[in-house]
């Protein structure tokens, strides 16, 4: 029997519902999703560590979890928010429902409530903090839980491999390294694809030891936090900029336009989910994945030799970069796809630049 749960604002608004996850509290950064499937690939995105993702789409775990479509096996959100959780799957794939991987991963899950109202109040009001408590709690002492909350600066080196892992295709052309800030198997999958060997290597590995394996092109992978809290990465960025291609999605589009000398500057709700970009060298347009909290400050890239290659259609906020002298690149959303748009056009303009 579901165990009666409730999720508690900062503010002390609450939202009443059932258990569908892990029996345990939970407390993050409150974001929202608005994709209308792909919950596995974003359950697995270690991007979403430390927060707690409410889903807008009203209906999750009708497909099940299917064990080879996972993106990362190290990443789980702080906690879910769904409308309702399926627990009859219809799906020939499926390995387990959704509710069990929530309690095998430990998250906490809330169902049964407005998560549209909720995905509001996150999108007027901002950077939220929220907790998932038992109905028991009282609200003041869910509240005193919120206050209390640290982001976890260091929540890299959680997702982050610990030792280097390969993988290869037939036929290759290329040997990229990834520097694994919160990798997803899509993005390895893109340059596999793309005719690349990858070694993926820990986010604090070394640039000496990253040119020790003769490397065609580095990418920078995407991840959870904040770019600022990973000084050693941008050191790396800065030193080995200019000596091979570098290619930065995600997290790593940040790291990149701090190695450069640019700001971020944290911005209302962030970016979750399926939004539209712009390209500024053609004027077409793809829907990407994003999940940042971040941009890039405009004004900051002016001295640089920064050029804006992406922007995004809703806010006009920065979604790309390029230096081309040092044959740089990065976008701020997930090109892999996994869910949203399989552009490859991303990574093959990164092979090319090899």
């Amino acid at each position: 029997m579901s165990q009666s749960k409730k999720l508690v604002l900062g503010s002390g608004q609450e939202f009443h519902g059932l258990s569908a996850g892990f029996d345990d509290e939970a407390v993050g950064e409150l974001v929202f999703n608005t994709s209308m499937v792909g919950y596995q690939e974003i359950l697995s995105d270690p991007a979403y560590a430390g927060q707690i993702v409410v889903m807008t789409y009203p209906l999750m775990g009708q497909y099940g979890i299917c064990d080879d479509d996972f993106e990362s096996r190290a990443g789980a959100p702080a906690g879910v928010v769904v409308r309702e959780c399926c627990t009859s799957p219809s799906n020939f794939r499926y390995t387990e429902t959704l509710t069990e991987y929530l309690e095998e991963k430990g998250v906490p899950c809330l169902s049964g409530v407005d998560t549209r109202m909720i995905t509001s109040i996150i999108r007027d009001g901002g950077h939220l903090t929220a907790a998932i408590v038992d109905e028991s709690v009282k609200t003041a002492d869910a509240v005193a839980k919120i206050k209390a909350f640290r982001t976890d600066r260091d929540i890299v080196s959680k997702v982050s491999c610990t030792k280097r892992w390969f993988s290869r295709t037939p036929r290759h052309r290329y040997d990229v390294v990834v520097l694994d800030c919160g990798v997803k198997h899509g993005t390895v999958a893109a340059l596999n694809r793309c005719g690349c060997n990858v070694t993926v290597v820990p986010f604090d590995t070394a640039a000496e030891d990253i040119m020790a394996f003769n490397p065609s092109g580095l990418l920078v992978a995407g991840g959870p936090g904040c770019a600022e809290d990973l000084p050693g990465v941008i050191a790396t960025i800065r030193s080995l900029r200019g000596k091979l291609p570098i290619f930065g999605t995600g997290l790593g589009h940040s790291l990149i336009s701090l190695a450069y000398g640019a700001r971020l500057v944290r911005f209302g709700c962030g970016h979750h989910g399926g939004r539209p970009v712009r390209s500024l060298a053609d004027g077409s347009i793809v829907t990407a994945e994003h999940n940042h909290n971040f941009t890039t400050d405009p004004e900051s890239i002016e001295g640089t030799p920064l050029k804006v290659t992406y922007v995004d259609v809703a806010d006009g906020s920065i979604e790309g970069l390029e230096c081309a002298e040092d044959r740089v690149r990065s976008v701020h959303f997930n090109p892999e796809g996994g869910p949203g748009s399989c552009e490859t056009v991303f990574f093959e303009d990164f092979v090319n630049l090899m």
